[in-house]
């Protein structure tokens, strides 16, 4: 049986899997294409923490890590009741492909069709933005998902 509520994306990013991971694992990378501050322990268990994302911080744990292959943790937003923290899965694989890396990414766990949209257009914003930076291009400021989107 398919869970209902899921995020699905693929992106196509022009940089190798070692680069696409670094801008998924790096604090200092992560922020310059989502969020204002980063924390990330790269061991299952370990905490993920991005702060600055339309003002909000996103928490979990790493489940998975296979540097440069494969991440899986934890998702939610801190105070939030409907997708707390730690209640969702992100799970992202890094497949070499065409020169540059297929980003698929499974969000799962989220409670409605509501929060299924919203999260979904903050994917799209978000991995294009990762897609921009990890090509060594200035993705810009980010005015967050939808404000600045065309």
């Amino acid at each position: 049986m398919t869970e209902p509520f899921v995020v699905h994306r693929e992106t196509q990013i022009a940089a190798p899997p070692a680069t696409v991971f670094a801008f998924l694992t790096d604090p200092e990378k992560i922020i310059s294409w989502m969020g204002t501050e980063a924390t990330t322990e790269m061991h299952p268990g370990g905490l993920y923490l991005l702060k600055g994302i339309n003002s909000r911080a996103a928490r979990g744990t790493f489940r998975e890590v296979v540097p440069v292959h494969r991440l899986a943790y934890s998702f939610g937003w801190d105070d939030d009741e409907e997708v707390p923290a730690g209640s969702g899965l992100i799970e992202i694989d890094l497949i070499d492909q065409d020169g540059g890396t297929l980003l698929r990414m499974t969000h799962s766990g989220l409670p409605n069709a509501a929060q299924c949209a919203s999260h979904a257009k903050g994917w799209a914003h978000y991995l294009n933005r990762l897609a921009v930076v990890a090509a060594g291009r200035n993705p810009g400021a980010d005015p967050g998902p939808g404000k600045g989107d065309a």
